[in-house]
């Protein structure tokens, strides 16, 4: 396999495209990863089908060749680097977010293989949140740099109406708020590799520093609108045996939760990241622990 038979092919203008030409595992070789570590740079999102091969240790293995595997800091095991997201559990991600950012350094990347599909439905969205920073106003995006959000892991990307939450959801969402944390994070992070400038919102955002309550709720919907808009966003209907790759520095995501009384599974391996840099060049910060 080389770099030469590998076609990179847009869905969407602003965001994912599909990769074909590669078998992914650990075998590939350096211009391969570099290929496609490239095509994630560029497009946020990027698509491989017909992936049947690949089993959890073959994912496990190519996402070494991205980076460090890490479980999740709440929901998993220790030394569990492979996270079922299983409806079964009464886990559905349908909240638009970017993984894990309450803590501060929040995954690089992500990769996700599905295992099992419902007949129809159970789609999943994601957003480009660095075209979302370009396409604010100027003034506001001058206001955006200067804001700070705290994030928090209370919050359960699971959550439902209290009325109709299963046992299975209650026992996750404690797991998932086993310890608390809470990270100050700049709205508009610079991109370590493209240097582009990202909005860092999202499901996990909790309130803006130095605003009140009322204020940060106007404050992350104004935001939050920008980043969803349909222009920035790229649908993917899975198939048995795809896999995804997201940048998490530069996307959101939220899955289409249609699928009610079907079985959806994927598999996902998720790649350690580095502490976001503001313009003003100021890092996050932890807050809880």
């Amino acid at each position: 396999m080389t770099a030469t038979t590998i076609a990179v092919s847009p869905v969407a203008a602003r965001i994912g495209a599909v990769v074909e030409g590669v078998r992914l595992g650990g075998d590939l070789d350096p211009i391969t990863v570099d290929t496609i570590r490239g095509a994630l740079h560029r497009h946020k999102v990027i698509f491989f089908r017909g992936q049947d091969h690949l089993d959890d240790a073959g994912q496990l293995a190519f996402g070494r060749l991205l980076g460090e595997p890490i479980g999740h800091p709440t929901a998993s095991a220790d030394g569990d680097l492979i996270v079922p997201i299983d409806s079964d559990h009464g886990v559905v991600a349908d909240r638009w977010h970017t993984d894990v950012t309450f803590v501060p350094a929040y995954p690089l990347a992500s990769i996700l293989r599905a295992v099992e599909l419902p007949d129809v439905g159970g789609d999943t969205l994601w957003a480009n949140t660095a075209t979302a920073y370009e396409g604010l106003p100027t003034e506001l995006k001058a206001f955006a740099n200067s804001l700070r959000a705290v994030h928090s892991n209370q919050y359960d990307y699971a959550a439902v109406d209290p009325d109709k939450v299963s046992e299975a959801q209650k026992g996750y969402r404690e797991l998932f708020e086993s310890t608390m944390y809470e990270t100050e994070h700049p709205l508009v992070r610079v991109h370590p590799v493209t240097g582009e400038r990202t909005l860092l919102a999202g499901a996990f955002v909790r309130r803006f520093a130095g605003y009140s309550a009322e204020d940060s709720l106007a404050l992350f919907t104004l935001f939050q609108n920008h980043i969803t808009r349909y222009e920035n966003t790229v649908r993917w209907q899975w198939r048995t045996g795809d896999v995804a790759i997201w940048d998490n520095r530069a996307t959101q995501h939220r899955v289409i939760a249609d699928y009610v009384g079907q079985r959806r599974l994927l598999h996902r391996v998720t790649i350690n990241g580095d502490t976001p840099l503001g313009v003003d060049n100021t890092p996050s910060r932890a807050l809880k622990p």
